[in-house]
C-alpha cells in the first residue's frame, strides 16, 4: 500500500524533479517505509533514480537495476525535454526486502511502474508468468502486476484479484497506462496542466502544484449539499481535477498528448441468473466469502480488523478466526459511542468472546471534534457525510498505536446483499409494479418489525418512483425533499447552470437490482471508500475489503430478489444463512442498523457556539453557494428538533470548513 505521483511535462519549463517531490512528500502518509524517484527524457529514453531520506540504505546498495544511487537532494533540476517523473511512497506489506522498492522496471527497462494496493492472487498469477517464461527478482506483487501488464496488456486487469492504481511508463510505445480496480477501493486523480499531465494518489498532492486551479466544480457542490454524494464518475468537487473512474483505464500519448477518455474494463454483467436454490446459494455465497477472506489475509506484517458488531464485520472477525486457527492471536478495533441507543458495545464484547480476539475500543465526545476537525477534513481531501466519519479516523488510530498495519473490513457487504432502506423501498416497488401485491403486502407487513422502519413511511417512498414525474415533484416536495430548498443560493447556481435535480429513481420492473447497483456504483460505496482510504492512510495503515471481489458481486447480483431481501422483509437473507454457524445466531438475527453511528445532533447542540461561528465564517469568506439569510433560521430549529434533522447542518459546517482548508474558490 502506496502512495504514487507523477508528472509529464510538455514544454521543458517546468521543474519536474521539484515538483514530483513536493507531491509525493504530500503523500508520506501513505507509505513512511521508503521512498523513490524517476526522472525519463522521453525522446531518447534515457531514465534517472532518486531516493530520498526516507529510503532504507539497503536500498541504495541493492544490485537491482531499478535502486537508486543518490538521494533527490543531491539532484540537479534535469533539462531535457520533454520529460516525465514519477514519484513513490511504500508502505511495505509485502516482501519487506529492498526488493519492493519502486518505481521498479521490467527486464528490458522498457516499462516503470508506480503502483499502490494489493494483488492478493499474485502467487497464482506468478506461477502461471513462470510458466511462460518470466523471472522475478523479487517476492512483491508489483513486480508480478508489471510482468502480467507486459504479458498481457490492459488484458491482465481481468485478471487481477484485488484493490490497485497505478501508473506504467512505457518508454518504447511512448505512452503513459493509468489503471484503476474494479470498485475504486484505491484512489488515482489527475489534471492537465497548463503545459502538461500530473496524476497522484490523492487531491492535496495535486494542489502542491502552483498551476492546479482551486476553482469548486459547481455541480458536484450541489449534489454534496443536496443530495449528500460525492466521488462517482470522473469529476470532483475541483473542477479542474478528475479521478480515474472504478473499473477503469487510460492512456496517456508521450508525444501528442491530449486530454486523455478514460475505458471501462468491467462492469457488473446485466441479467445474471444463477438458478440456484436457496440452501445452494447460501453455500455459494459462504466459500466465497471465506476464499476472500483467506486471500485478504495474505501479508508479511500484523493484521487486525475493525469491528462495529454489526453482521458484516463480526463475519469477518469469526472467518479469520475459522481460518487462522485457535492458535492464531487477533485483534479487533471498535468505536463505542457514549450514547446509549448507538452503542454497540454489547455485541463488539460477543464477537470479542466467540472469537478469542483480543478487543480494542475508543470512545470520544464533542469536545474531540472540534479539536481534530481540521486535521481530518484535510486528510479526507473532500467534504463527507456525517461525523461518523470521525469515528472511523479514531479506530485506525488506535490500530496503528497497537502495531496493526493491515486491516480487514465490511464494506460492500451492504451494496451487494440489500443492507440499505433504500434496497427495501426498491424491492417494494418492484413487487408492486410487476403486480404481485399479496407478496408486497406480506413484505410491507413484516418489515414494520424491523427498528425504525414505519409502514406507511416506507409505503409512501416506494411509491414515488411509480407515479407520474408531476406526481414525484409534489410528493418529494409535501415530503420537504425539494431539488432547490430555500438555504441554497439558487442564483448562484443558475449562473453556473447547475442541475437541480433528485436522486434517478429507476422506473422499471428490475428496480431493485438497478438501486443496487446505484448504491455500489453512485450513492454510497464510493464514498465509503473514499473515507476508508483516507483515514486508513492517515495512519499509514492497509484497509482491506474481502466482500469487494468480482466473483462475489457476480454471485449476489445473479440471485433471486428474494434470496437478498426476504418475503418476510430480512435484509441480507442469504448471506445471513450462509454465516449460520460461524457467526452467533443473536448478531445473524439483528435487524438494527448501528455501525460507527455518533450522536451527531447531540454533538452539535453542546457545540452551539461553535457552529454559528463557523457558518458566520463561511458567509464572510465568501462560501456564496449557500443562502445564509435562511440557514440562520433553519439552523437553530434543527438543534431544537423544531426541523427533521437531515444532515443538511453538517454538510453546510463541512463544506465551509473544507472551503476554508484548502482556500476553495466559489467566484
Amino acid at each position: 500500500m502506496c502512495g504514487i505521483a507523477g508528472i509529464l511535462n510538455f514544454s521543458g519549463t517546468f521543474p519536474v524533479l521539484k515538483s514530483v517531490r513536493n507531491m509525493t512528500d504530500a503523500l508520506r502518509h501513505r507509505g513512511p517505509d521508503d521512498e523513490g524517484y524517476l526522472v525519463a527524457e522521453t525522446k531518447t529514453g534515457r531514465v534517472d533514480l532518486f531516493g530520498g531520506n526516507d529510503t532504507p540504505q539497503d536500498v541504495f546498495a541493492c544490485p537491482l537495476p531499478y535502486a537508486p544511487k543518490s538521494k533527490i537532494d543531491h539532484a540537479k533540476e534535469l533539462e531535457q525535454v520533454p520529460q516525465i517523473a514519477l514519484g513513490h511512497r511504500r508502505l511495505s506489506i509485502i516482501d519487506l526486502s529492498p526488493s519492493g522498492h519502486q518505481p521498479m522496471c521490467n527486464s528490458k527497462g522498457t516499462l516503470w511502474i508506480v503502483y499502490n494496493g494489493e494483488i492478493y492472487n499474485y502467487i497464482e498469477l506468478r506461477d502461471e508468468l513462470e510458466s511462460a517464461g518470466y523471472g522475478f527478482h523479487s517476492h512483491s506483487d508489483t513486480e508480478v502486476l508489471l510482468g502480467a501488464y507486459e504479458h498481457w496488456g490492459a488484458g491482465a486487469l481481468n485478471r487481477f484479484v484485488g484493490m490497485f492504481a497505478f501508473a506504467i511508463l512505457d518508454l518504447l510505445k511512448k505512452k503513459l497506462f493509468l489503471a484503476r480496480d474494479f470498485f475504486g477501493i484505491k484512489p488515482l486523480y489527475y489534471t492537465m496542466l497548463p503545459a502538461g499531465f500530473a496524476f497522484a494518489s490523492e487531491i492535496k498532492a495535486l494542489l502542491e502544484l502552483p498551476a492546479v486551479s482551486r476553482r469548486v466544480n459547481a455541480q458536484r457542490v450541489y449534489e454534496y449539499l443536496r443530495l449528500s454524494l460525492t466521488d462517482h464518475g470522473e469529476e470532483t468537487l475541483f473542477s479542474q481535477i478528475h479521478q480515474v473512474p472504478a473499473a477503469h483505464f487510460l492512456e496517456l500519448s508521450l508525444d501528442h498528448p491530449e486530454f486523455p477518455k478514460s475505458e471501462r474494463y468491467w462492469d457488473i454483467e446485466a441479467g445474471l441468473t444463477s438458478g440456484l436454490s436457496f440452501h445452494e446459494a447460501s453455500d455459494r455465497v459462504k466459500n466465497l466469502f471465506l476464499d476472500n477472506v483467506n486471500l485478504h489475509l495474505r501479508s508479511d506484517v500484523p493484521v487486525g480488523s475493525a469491528l462495529s458488531g454489526g453482521m458484516d464485520s463480526s463475519s469477518i472477525v469469526m472467518a479469520m478466526r475459522k481460518l487462522r486457527g485457535n492458535a492464531a492471536d487477533l485483534h479487533t478495533f471498535s468505536y463505542i459511542a457514549d450514547h446509549g441507543s448507538l452503542s454497540e458495545e454489547r455485541w463488539v464484547d460477543l464477537i470479542g468472546a466467540s472469537s478469542g480476539a483480543t478487543v480494542h475500543k475508543v470512545r470520544f465526545d464533542s469536545r474531540e471534534l472540534t479539536d481534530r476537525l481540521d486535521r481530518l477534513v484535510y486528510v479526507q481531501d473532500e467534504p463527507f457525510a456525517s461525523t461518523s466519519i470521525l469515528a472511523q479516523n479514531s479506530v485506525f488510530r488506535l490500530a496503528r498505536e497497537n502495531g496493526i498495519t493491515v486491516m480487514l473490513d465490511g464494506q460492500g457487504a451492504d451494496e451487494l446483499f440489500g443492507g440499505y432502506g433504500s434496497h427495501l423501498e426498491a424491492r417494494l416497488a418492484s413487487l408492486l409494479r410487476n403486480a404481485r401485491f399479496p407478496d408486497a403486502f406480506r413484505l410491507l407487513r413484516r418489515a414494520r418489525r424491523s427498528p425504525g422502519v414505519r409502514w406507511w413511511n416506507l409505503a409512501g417512498r416506494a411509491l414515488v418512483p411509480l407515479l407520474p414525474g408531476a406526481a414525484q415533484a409534489i410528493s418529494r416536495r409535501v415530503a420537504g425533499r425539494q431539488p432547490a430548498p430555500g438555504w441554497l443560493n439558487l442564483k448562484w447556481f443558475a449562473e453556473r447552470e447547475v442541475l437541480l435535480r433528485p436522486v434517478q429513481r429507476n422506473e422499471d420492473g428490475d428496480g431493485f437490482r438497478q438501486q443496487l447497483h446505484q448504491t455500489l456504483s453512485k450513492t454510497m460505496l464510493p464514498m465509503l471508500l473514499r473515507y476508508e482510504d483516507r483515514n486508513s492512510m492517515a495512519f499509514s495503515i492497509e484497509s482491506r475489503v474481502p466482500f469487494l471481489t468480482p466473483d462475489l458481486v457476480h454471485a449476489a447480483f445473479s440471485l433471486p430478489g428474494e434470496y437478498l431481501i426476504s418475503k418476510d422483509g430480512l435484509s441480507k437473507a442469504v448471506f445471513r444463512s450462509a454465516m449460520r454457524g460461524m457467526v452467533p445466531d443473536s448478531i445473524l438475527d439483528r435487524r438494527d442498523k448501528i455501525a460507527f453511528s455518533t450522536p451527531e445532533p447531540q454533538w452539535l447542540m453542546a457545540l452551539r457556539p461553535w457552529v454559528e461561528k463557523t457558518i458566520q465564517a463561511g458567509a464572510a469568506e465568501h462560501v456564496e453557494c449557500l443562502n445564509y439569510r435562511v440557514i440562520e433560521k433553519d439552523w437553530p430549529l434543527l438543534l431544537r428538533g423544531g426541523e427533521a434533522f437531515d444532515g443538511r447542518l453538517w454538510r453546510w459546517i463541512n463544506l465551509i470548513l473544507w472551503a476554508q482548508r484548502f482556500a476553495v474558490v466559489f467566484d
